[in-house]
């Protein structure tokens, strides 16, 4: 097989959907894809370690950065800061490997800006009461940080027509699957087969 750029997901959802707990079950799964590790300048979580869930910084380092154009994309959400390293998204896409960038709606569109071919996912929940609970389920925010998050989940939702694919985080298995298929089909169109087996089409077409 010929060597071939593996594709870009763009992952969103509003906290609370369920999207970290959908990439990791597809990780396990999938030996060809890959979750991008982003540079924050939040406080990490408690069980969260640097360079596995975020490279966590200052935000003196994160304005370097912007700086010198080390980011593929780069928001402010809340005080904290949030961004995507080119270095490490282009060299796995060169391995074959899919990435997953999980991004808010805005940094999908700087995404698209630079890397138009890269396939948007947007991960809903079955209603907003449902989407409460997960959140009060977590114990680590304040009721007042519950309703930011809930009046900013509606924002982000809005903006789901801006994807190729929706997906309803109702029934876990259901969404994995429906997740796993869109990968899967991604790899099958007709301008990566070309990419990928092309000595094999170009034999078979040589009789």
């Amino acid at each position: 097989m010929d060597k071939h750029k593996g594709n870009l997901f763009i992952l969103s959802a509003p906290s609370g959907a369920g999207k970290s707990t959908l990439y990791k079950a597809l990780l396990s799964q999938d030996s060809q894809v890959r979750i991008s590790i982003s540079h924050t300048t939040r406080a990490p979580r408690t069980g969260e370690e640097h360079g596995r869930e975020y490279y966590f910084i200052d935000d003196e380092s994160f304005l370097d950065m912007i700086a010198e154009d080390a980011f593929f994309e780069h928001a402010q959400v809340f005080d904290n800061y949030y961004g995507t390293s080119k270095e490490s998204i282009f060299g796995m896409l060169e391995q074959g490997l899919d990435v997953i960038l999980e991004i808010d709606w805005q940094g999908a569109r700087q995404i698209r800006q630079f890397y138009p071919e890269a396939i948007g996912i947007f991960i809903l929940p079955p209603s907003l009461q449902a989407l409460e609970e997960r959140l009060r389920k977590r114990a680590t925010d304040s009721d007042e940080v519950i309703h930011r998050r809930m009046a900013k989940a509606v924002n982000e939702m809005s903006h789901y027509h801006e994807y190729d694919f929706v997906i309803v985080n109702d029934d876990f298995d259901a969404a994995l699957s429906q997740m796993s298929a869109v990968f899967q089909a991604m790899r099958s169109k007709t301008t990566v087969m070309q990419e990928k087996n092309g000595n094999l089409i170009n034999d078979l077409l040589s009789l």
